[in-house]
């Protein structure tokens, strides 16, 4: 196990001190990161103190801290999971073969392009998000955001590393570059489209730590099982942290739904807008959005890309190592999408090319797990509602579906009848606002908006009470 060495001035643990030249340049970006972080991270947070976990190790048992931290000292660095002794690339054409410590030449631009997307996802999340604070339901909840801010803001140190480490000038103009992108910009906008899409106010940032943060733990296990052990060693930590992204998704929107039937229970009604909830129909909306467009993040059903980063040792599949197969795909199949004759209908073509598919299906089954919970928590209420998963043709802007209208049970329709029920099947203006008119901070401690329920427990051991951030 390694230590996390705080006494330099970017905290890490790969020995940074020795290769100066390597720590001067990032040290020397480090000052256009906190410019960043000033301008485009979280609101009014500079003169908080919060409640914040920071990592101390990188083992899975004790590896984090807890206490109070005033956001301009909390301090970024570089953690890598400890190395495997004598691993070896598990797939592909190089299976068997020493895992890569150095980028091989012919791989290069693969790699940098993957840790580039990997990278301009993190601050994309950060400034996204960036005015929630402002409308916190609780100290509880304004805490959770900071904590999935100042994490998401170490991912990109994560990426900005391998860039600075093994991909010399290029890799240093890249991680420049990863701070003149930013999200919804006209000009200079983030790399995937779900990443430009503003999180405005709460319910949308607990489906995205649901969703977006869902297909970041399945991205970052795809990565974790590079042939390159330095990127392999990265993702392995970040999903450590990402674990904590998803619950505070996952508990959020169950909260959610908690007080919306509670509310719907006690005045027998599924419309709870005038009794200050949000009704389970509008939650319904918010799923077909926030699953749709995060299905689009994983790219074609067919992509000779994902074909060759497989078939190179560069990205695996979901838990690679676990699947019990030849690990190199030759001659088998794959269930794909098509749409023929007004209907979708699948067929099987070669698995090297249905990558992208084979982690998007995934990603639907560990969707459709929390969804499953959450039901199970209205049918106890005794609320006669069931949330459900749209199919994968529903409102896809990439792929088979691109230029295909589907309803949420996946009929294929014609443009006249998507534009009359889309308001009924997405998130309309009308239903912004009513979600935007509950949106007033809540900051003693203790209390709950009135639109979500409290948590079943507080952060690690603390009271739901407690003050889990100051203001000075």
């Amino acid at each position: 196990m390694s230590s996390i060495d705080y006494s330099q001035k970017i905290p890490n643990n790969v020995n940074l001190g020795d290769d100066r030249r390597l720590q001067r340049a990032l040290e020397n970006w480090q000052p256009a990161y906190l410019d960043w972080w000033n301008q485009l991270g979280p609101a009014d947070s500079s003169e908080l103190e919060i409640y914040l976990r920071t990592a101390v190790a990188v083992d899975a048992d004790g590896w984090a801290q807890f206490g109070m931290v005033k956001m301009p000292e909390y301090r970024w660095g570089i953690f890598l999971a400890d190395a495997e002794a004598d691993r070896k690339i598990n797939f592909g054409m190089h299976k068997g073969e020493a895992a890569w410590q150095d980028v091989p030449g012919e791989y290069r631009s693969d790699l940098r392009r993957l840790i580039v997307t990997q990278g301009d996802t993190e601050p994309a999340s950060v400034e996204q998000q960036r005015a929630l604070g402002r409308t916190c339901p609780s100290l509880y909840d304004l805490r959770s955001l900071f904590q999935v801010n100042v994490e998401e803001g170490r991912h990109l140190w994560a990426m900005v590393y391998l860039l600075h480490a093994h991909f010399g000038r290029d890799g240093r103009e890249e991680a420049d570059e990863l701070l003149a992108r930013h999200s919804g910009d006209a000009d200079k906008p983030r790399i995937l489209e779900a990443f430009n899409v503003p999180t405005e106010d709460w319910l949308s940032f607990f489906m995205f730590t649901y969703f977006q943060d869902r297909d970041g733990k399945f991205q970052l296990n795809a990565l974790s099982e590079s042939g390159f052990d330095p990127l392999s060693r990265t993702c392995r930590f970040m999903l450590t942290e990402e674990a904590h992204h998803m619950f505070v998704g996952e508990s959020g929107v169950g909260r959610i739904i908690q007080r919306s039937t509670e509310l719907s229970a006690k005045h027998d009604t599924l419309d709870i807008e005038a009794h200050g909830g949000i009704p389970l129909p509008m939650i319904q909306k918010y799923i077909n959005f926030h699953f749709s467009i995060c299905l689009d993040l994983f790219g074609q059903e067919r992509s000779t890309n994902a074909a060759n980063f497989y078939t190179t040792g560069l990205k695996g599949r979901f838990g690679e190592t676990k699947i019990d197969d030849d690990h190199v795909l030759d001659g088998a199949s794959y269930k794909l999408p098509d749409v023929e004759g007004g209907k979708v209908v699948w067929s099987d073509q070669p698995a090297l090319t249905a990558i992208n598919e084979v982690l998007r299906d995934e990603y639907h089954e560990d969707s459709q797990r929390g969804l499953n919970r959450w039901n199970k928590a209205i049918k106890a209420a005794g609320v006669a509602f069931d949330l459900r998963l749209p199919h994968t043709a529903f409102n896809r802007n990439i792929g088979t579906f691109r230029d295909v209208n589907a309803s949420p049970t996946g009929e294929i329709i014609g443009r006249d009848e998507w534009d009359r029920n889309a308001a009924t099947w997405l998130p309309n203006d009308a239903d912004r606002g009513h979600v935007k008119s509950l949106m007033v901070p809540v900051t003693e401690p203790g209390r709950m908006a009135n639109w979500i329920a409290a948590p079943a427990r507080g952060i690690h051991g603390q009271d739901v009470e407690f003050e889990y951030v100051k203001f000075h």
